[in-house]
Order: C-alpha cells, then structure tokens, then sequence
C-alpha cells in the first residue's frame, strides 16, 4: 500500500546541508554587493572622488567712463588779462562710442556786458586725458549761450545774438534754437532762428 504523501525520508536535513546552503547564499549576497550600480554623483565617471570645479568667477565690469573735466582743458578764448569761464556744460554720449564727453559753453570773465561764448566738445584721448574735439561756436561769432544740453546723442543750445551792430550789446535781439548731431565723422548744424523784438 502506498501512502498519500510523499516518502520525506530523503528530505531531512542533514549538518552538511545546511553548511552547503549558507555558503551558497553568501556567494550569493556577496556576488549582488558586487553588480550594485555606483551611487549617483554629480561628477563626471571616473573621477567620483575628485570635487566638483568651483564655477569661474564673473568677468570684473568694466571701469565706468568718466565725462572730461573743463578745469583740464585748455579752451580757445582770447581773454586777454582776464581768465575764462564756463557757464554752461552738458555730458552725454556724442558719437555712440560708448563713453561720454562734455560740452561746455565759455567766455571771457569780463565782470559786466555780455561777452561772446564759444562753445566746445571735450573727449577724453586714449590714455584717459581730456582735449578739445570740436568747436561748435566761434567768439567771433558774437553769441551768448542761454541754454546747453546734451539728449540722445545731440547737442541742443539757446543762441542770443545781434541782427545788427545799431543793437546795444545788452540786448540780443535774435535768438536761436541750435542743434548738432555727430553724422559722417563731423558735427552737422540745424537751427531755428526766431527774431526775439527789441
């Protein structure tokens, strides 16, 4: 007669058994430690024990570009015994380099009248010292400078003058509405001349 279960008398365990199964599992263990994939780094494979780069530090901006100082310049005025004077200056970027200059409106230091300005652009040469670039109004032009100022890369002034020698120089009697805008390497002039009335 046969019996329902199965004969386990080959299944017991025997102490050369269990010594085989725990060798097997530890080869096993040992065997998965090894194909484990490296933990993620954020450096490059291969160099998983170096430190990451520190990133370049930014490019130092540049030194800003400081307007010539009239006080450095030597202007074109003949005054004679008397010094010169600048009543009205403007900075601005005039020929789209990037850097300003100044315009300055200057006479004689006569003390009463109306003596005539020139008016002047200063830049600043290439080792940084300033000089005198243009003159957009002569002395001899006869002009007093009511106005100055420097918007969008043009100079604008105010210029009271005389329609003839008969008007007493303490009354202007034309004035004029001026503008230069660098174009093509020199300044260009445009105005609008109104008669002011005595």
């Amino acid at each position: 007669m046969h019996p329902v279960v199965p004969d386990l008398a080959h299944t017991q365990a025997r102490p050369v058994h269990w010594l085989l199964t725990a060798t097997a599992m530890a080869a096993v263990v040992a065997a998965a430690g090894f194909l484990q994939p490296d933990a993620a780094t954020a450096t490059q494979s291969g160099t998983a024990s170096a430190r990451p780069a520190a990133p370049a530090p930014a490019p130092a901006p540049a030194p800003a570009r400081t307007a010539p100082d009239p006080a450095s310049v030597d202007l074109p005025l003949q005054c004679g015994p008397l010094a010169d004077v600048v009543t009205a200056k403007a900075t601005g970027d005039l020929d789209g380099d990037g850097g300003p200059e100044t315009v300055v409106a200057a006479r004689c230091d006569a003390g009463s009248g109306t003596p005539p300005h020139g008016v002047y652009v200063l830049a600043n040469g290439r080792d940084g010292t300033p000089r005198l670039v243009a003159t957009l109004v002569e002395p001899a032009e006869k002009s007093s400078v009511g106005a100055l100022a420097v918007r969008d890369g043009a100079v604008t002034a105010t210029l009271l003058g005389y329609s003839s020698l008969d008007v007493p120089g303490c009354c202007p009697d034309i004035r004029e509405q001026v503008k230069w805008q660098w174009k093509g390497g020199a300044f260009v002039r445009s105005d609008d001349t109104a008669a002011l009335g005595v």
